[in-house]
This record gives C-alpha cells, structure tokens and sequence, in this order.
C-alpha cells in the first residue's frame, strides 16, 4: 500500500473506531440467549489491538494449574494435533486471497492487521516431543513444508490428514517418525477461488471412513453473489478412501474448528457468523452438527431471526433453519474446539473447551481467552468458565490470541497462540 493510501486508510481508521454503540455490558450467551436488535452504520465500532511480548509474563489459568510455553518462534500456528505416542504437531501457515469489496473493507483489514504476526507463513508441521514425559518439549522440528496454509488435522491407524486451504491431503504415519517419508497424496480438492474464509476444519469419523471438512462462506452475507459460494458455507463429508464428497450441514457461515464428541460420537463445531448488525449481533456458537440440516447463513440467524440484508429473501430456508445449541457471544471468533477428559480435573472433565481468538469489531473487545463449556449427558450444560486468560490487557496491550485447542487425553491442554507464535500447555499442579 503507498503512503497516501497508507495515511488515508489510518486516519479513515482511527476516526471510524470511535462510530457506533459500544455493545451491551452481557453477550448473548449459552442456549436459550435473548437476540437484541439490530444495529446497522456506516462502519461497526472497531478496537485495535496493541502486540507485545510476552517477557516473563504468561497466560493465567485457574488455581491448581500450570500453564508452560512448550514451542516458541514458530510460523502462525493454528492447529494442533496429538499423536497416539504423545507428540503433538502443529499447522502452520496464513492462507486467503479475496479481494476487497468496497473502502470499509481496506480499512477493517488495515484494523485487524494490526493485530496479527508479522512473521511470514509457515505452510507447514512442526512436530513436538517430550521424549522423558518432564513436560519439556526437548524436540521440535519441521515434520513437513511445502503446504498450502494448513489448517485442520486429523488422525486414523496410521494415517495423518492435513486440510490445506486448497486440498485435503494424506500421510502414511508409522509412530515416532519425526519427518515425513515423502509428498502427501491428494484426497480432494477444496474451494479455494476467491478464499475469504480461508480455513479448513476437519474431524475424523471413529471408524476413519469419513473425513468432515469445515468450509466457510466467501462473503459475510453473500456480497460477491451466491455462486462464489458455491459448496461454502457448509460442513463436507468426505470418504477417505475414495475422496468422494458431499455436503453434510449447510448455512453455516464459517465453521471454523470440528471435533467428535467422545462419548456420544456426535460431530459437533464452533461457527463464525456475520458481521455488521451490532456489537451484540450474531453471536458465534458450539453446536452440534446434523446430517442434512440447515443452520440459518445466509438468511437468518440463531433460528428464524431472518437478516433483512440479503436479497433476494428465502422464507422456505429460513423456516428450516436450525438453531444452534450454545452461543459464545457476538465476534469472540472461536476458532478452535476439543472436549475435555477425566484427567483434566474435576471441575473440567465433562465439557468442550473453546479457542476465542477475539474481537477486532467492538469498541469493548470480547473473547481473547479459552473458556470451558461444561456439558452434562452429551449436552451443554451451565455457563461458560474462564479457563486460560490475559492474553490481553485492559489497556489494549495484547501478547496472545489462542486459536486451536486439543486435549491429551494424559490430561493436558494443548493451546495455539498465532500472535505470540508460542504453543502452551496447560497441566494440572502436581
């Protein structure tokens, strides 16, 4: 960008973060939240957020445990994986490449750069090992390079799947290789024209014979027409043997990070849903993942709350739309998922921990934390809890912003932190 451009867009900015309602002092939260009015402006309240380093500084979890950064310097990770031998790998990378609209849209990405690492993409798995079980990751070393922003992992008997931003790959795997025994062969390609939502989620069906494939919508609420969202917005099957693929859930805008529930086998998400109808308005959610039904995107949310924007209207969908099972509150943009297990504690053994990566579209920035949402019978049962927090200050100053969550069932949570490129580990004291 030139300088003009540059001091334009920054001054266009800084005006523009001040516009609009600061948002209610409660988010919209669990599964029977109350939807406040829309609110519609020029452009939404934005906060921009103030990198710095960690120092001696580090993340707060709750009493009775640890929290230790075991990889720094990495590349933008985003996923992490457990092996079935405890190594831990992690996906690297920045994918995306859709052009800007309209002016509203250089100047929200101008805000929300400002909050990002600098660091070039990675495009790659780094593998982590604790050789000892001391809970110092002694070994990290790059497991494989050349991907296209990968994003999602999965794992089956011997078998590593990696979602780039452009293809579903596979790698054969024998436990405790720490490199790659070569090119990884080609499953099915993804949407990748235009790439908006650039992500890939992905999960693995108990049985290996299925892989689902989280894709996000090009557009916030279909501005570039429905064909640039042509097999978007949606939650794909894919059959790991053959690649053959079909859409599984619909009208999902951006489903960001999947995962099986343990006990009753259910898929379910967490979902980024549009923008710019408040500060309070649409609320991210978990929720469980049905085969052949229709979450709401673009036509309405949270159920039948139908989005006045979109034309043309669509009574029939927004009739079938389905409502999520728990809000997150609006913009926390949850980006990762994994369900606890036993080892992690009493009060943390049942439920779903959630990556919020935060806000850069309120003028009172939400998310930037891990919450757990306690479940109870396959379900989500209470509030939210705080689990993993101080990722960003008050004041604005921020040193982390968590995406990807996942569970060693040796009871440990495993945290990606794209802005301070640190992997963070959090154990009950001993």
């Amino acid at each position: 960008m030139n300088r003009p451009m540059l001091m334009t867009v920054s001054c266009a900015a800084l005006l523009l973060a001040g516009c609009g309602d600061d948002g209610g002092s409660a988010q919209a939260l669990g599964a029977d939240p109350k939807m406040p009015e829309p609110q519609r402006g020029l452009l939404p309240s934005m906060k921009i957020a103030e990198p710095a380093a960690w120092g001696d500084r580090k993340p707060v979890v709750p009493k009775g445990y640890t929290i230790t950064a075991i990889a720094t310097d990495l590349k933008i990770p985003r996923q992490t994986l457990v092996l079935p031998n405890g190594d831990i790998l992690v996906a690297e990378g920045r994918g995306g490449s859709a052009p800007k609209l309209k002016p509203k849209d250089v100047i929200a990405g101008y805000i929300k750069a400002k909050g990002t690492s600098k660091v070039e993409s990675g495009d790659r798995l780094t593998l982590l090992r604790d050789a000892d079980g001391d809970g110092r990751y002694e070994l990290k070393t790059v497991f494989a390079d050349k991907l296209n922003a990968p994003y999602g992992l999965a794992f089956h008997e011997g078998k590593l799947y990696v979602a780039n931003q452009d293809e579903l790959v596979r790698f054969d795997y024998t436990e405790g290789q720490t490199k790659a025994g070569g090119a990884p062969a080609s499953i099915a390609r993804l949407p990748d024209e235009i790439n908006h939502h650039w992500t890939k989620a992905l999960a693995i069906s108990p049985d290996g014979r299925f892989l689902y494939v989280g894709i996000g919508s090009n557009s916030n609420i279909t501005e570039r027409g429905m064909e640039a969202e042509r097999d978007r917005a949606m939650v794909w099957r894919v059959d790991a043997e053959t690649g053959a693929y079909k859409p599984y859930a619909t009208g999902l805008r951006n489903p960001t990070a999947l995962a099986i529930h343990p006990e009753t086998q259910q898929l379910w998400a967490v979902v980024n849903e549009r923008d710019e109808l408040g500060p309070d308005l649409v609320p991210d959610y978990l929720t469980s993942v049905r085969e052949g039904a229709f979450y709401g995107w673009p036509y309405s949310y949270w159920g039948q709350n139908v989005d006045p924007r979109v034309k043309p209207q669509d009574p029939d969908k927004v009739a079938a739309a389905v409502k999520p099972d728990y809000a997150l509150g609006s913009h926390v943009a949850a980006l990762g998922v994994g369900f606890s297990v036993p080892a992690m504690g009493e009060s943390f053994a049942n439920g779903a921990f959630v990556g919020e990566h935060g806000s850069w579209n309120r003028a009172q920035p939400v998310g930037y934390k891990v919450i757990f949402v306690p479940f109870d019978k396959g379900r989500p049962a209470g509030q939210p809890v705080d689990f993993v927090t101080g990722f960003r200050d008050d004041d604005g100053t921020t040193r982390g912003r968590p995406v990807g969550v996942t569970v060693d069932p040796r009871g440990a949570l495993i945290v990606a932190d794209d802005l301070s490129n640190t992997v963070w580990r959090v154990t009950r004291s001993r």
